[in-house]
């Protein structure tokens, strides 16, 4: 691609601008380019405008993309950046997830309390994230869930002010806006993440070889293969922005390890499983069995 202005799409919360920036350093010392070329190119989503709702009742995870997304069809930016967590599975055929950096911390971290264990007898734990609630619910029941949206420092700033007594946060972000040792971590055998959870993604156009090109050089391989096995549960799953899933996918060896979990709403019910094999396709094999072992409440929330 020649030295024309690079334009990088992104949301605009502090989180959302870091991972954009990285994404031009790392484009500029691949390409040997002054970082200058990338242009960063903020875009308000609907995600971000409405804050007093969860995801789930107006519309999922397309509410983080769909500005994006046609902000880059039409050709005013070159690439965009997500948290891929925050995708959905399936994507418009006109665009192409052209590089996954190397992912980071996958845990959650909970704040307001050194454990699960030490929450108080009812304590309020502040999360919009059908999958946090449901495990929180399963591990302990006497909780009270209750909803909680924004960007990290609206988050901390709602659990300040008393509206919960905890929260949880993805490891990732908070040690990306240099916040490592806010909260405790949740080990994986405690708490199993979200798929994608910890990976950042630069999609483009399918129709911009060049663009492709120029962004493929900053893919992680390994990574790669791990989110795109965890995202290929989720379509076989046929899973939602109401679905309580869990997944976690890595290298182990030479073999693809996949972890999943599926909850039921209330977190009462809930059914694990693992597979090992060559790469993503393992998923939905995995699925499959998920789905076959499930109790009816867990699977209601699923495709099967």
């Amino acid at each position: 691609m020649d030295k024309q202005l690079f334009r990088i799409g992104t949301r605009g919360s502090p989180l959302a601008l870091f991972q954009a920036n990285l994404v031009r350093r790392l484009l500029a010392e691949a390409h040997g380019r002054d970082p200058l070329d990338f242009e960063i190119v903020p875009i308000r989503t609907t995600g971000d405008r409405v804050q007093d709702r969860p995801l789930a009742e107006i519309g999922g995870k397309a509410l983080w993309t769909k500005e994006l997304d046609r902000a880059l069809i039409e050709g005013e930016i070159d690439c965009s950046v997500h948290s891929l967590k925050d995708v959905e599975t399936i994507r418009p055929d006109t665009i192409l997830i052209a590089a996954m950096l190397e992912r980071a911390d996958v845990r959650d971290r909970l704040i307001g309390a050194p454990s699960i264990e030490a929450l108080p007898q009812g304590a309020t734990i502040g999360t919009s994230s059908p999958r946090r609630a449901a495990q929180m619910r399963r591990l302990r029941p006497d909780l009270r869930i209750v909803p909680f949206r924004g960007n990290v420092d609206t988050r901390l700033a709602k659990l300040t002010t008393g509206e919960a007594d905890a929260t949880l946060l993805a490891a990732a972000g908070l040690e990306r806006l240099d916040r490592p040792d806010v909260g405790t971590p949740i080990a994986l055998e405690a708490m199993l993440t979200a798929p994608s959870q910890g990976a950042i993604g630069v999609e483009v156009r399918a129709d911009d070889p060049a663009a492709r090109a120029l962004v493929a050089a900053i893919d992680h391989a390994a990574t790669r293969t791990c989110v795109s096995a965890e995202r290929a549960l989720l379509a076989a799953l046929d899973a939602d922005c109401h679905s309580p899933v869990a997944a976690h996918a890595e290298w182990r060896g030479e073999r693809l390890h996949l972890t999943a979990e599926l909850l039921s709403e209330d977190g009462a019910e809930h059914v694990t499983g693992a597979i090992e094999g060559d790469g993503p396709d393992i998923a939905a094999t995995l699925a499959r069995d998920l789905l076959d072992r499930a109790p009816p409440a867990v699977r209601a929330r699923f495709g099967g």
